[in-house]
């Protein structure tokens, strides 16, 4: 199943499982008195203790937010894995370093770039968000014989969509398009050749304290 079709499936079965998101109201001593789970132990985080997939009332908070996202996708009709962290210095602006390796028959290719995430928070499981980057990508010979390793620029914009599971937890599916800049024998000045990037992914989110 591709990676569109798998998250419009996901987001049927999250939104008829999880129901509307419900506003947490804590009590006035809750910051103090420990909240305890059924067997016994403390719970490191005292709201999913009550409701696990429970959401704050308001816009996503993503302020000083840290998010760590593995996925799996296709560029082109290439599978792709990559790992992307990201940095949200204010709630609508995001700094995000990926690696990938994108593995084929004849070459393979391993892919970093800087991209920005622009989103602007919304109430609600639902947070899309644009998203552009420039890096760079490294062809490496696979099966090929007498090839050489070439580095090759790339430019991607697109866009995505995060459904939140909980407060620190988010699935998330993107659709990009890529623009790798090479040469091609015997031709002068640069070639471009395009690729439609999917992936499909969940993101682990954490709050650094300033």
């Amino acid at each position: 199943m591709k990676p569109a079709r798998l998250l419009l499936a996901l987001c049927a079965a999250l939104a008829l499982a999880g129901g509307p998101a419900r506003a947490q109201v804590p009590s006035p001593d809750s910051a103090a008195a420990p909240v305890y789970r059924k067997d016994g132990l403390e719970a490191l985080v005292p709201e999913l203790a009550v409701n696990a997939y429970s959401l704050a009332s308001g816009p996503r908070p993503f302020l000083n937010r840290l998010a760590v996202t593995p996925t799996l996708g296709t560029l082109g009709t290439e599978r792709l894995f990559m790992l992307r962290i990201a940095y949200n210095p204010n709630s609508w602006l995001g700094y995000e370093a990926e690696l990938g390796h994108n593995p084929s028959q004849a070459v393979h290719a391993i892919l970093n770039r800087l991209s920005l995430v622009v989103r602007r928070p919304v109430p609600g499981r639902l947070q899309p968000y644009i998203t552009a980057g420039y890096g760079m990508t490294v062809v490496l010979p696979g099966r090929s014989v007498n090839a050489d390793a070439v580095t090759k620029n790339m430019l991607t914009m697109g866009g995505g969509l995060e459904l939140y599971v909980r407060d620190d937890l988010a699935l998330r599916g993107e659709m990009r398009r890529s623009t790798v800049f090479g040469r091609q024998a015997n031709r002068e000045g640069l070639v471009t050749y395009d690729y439609v990037e999917q992936t499909l992914g969940l993101s682990f989110y954490r709050t650094i304290r300033p």
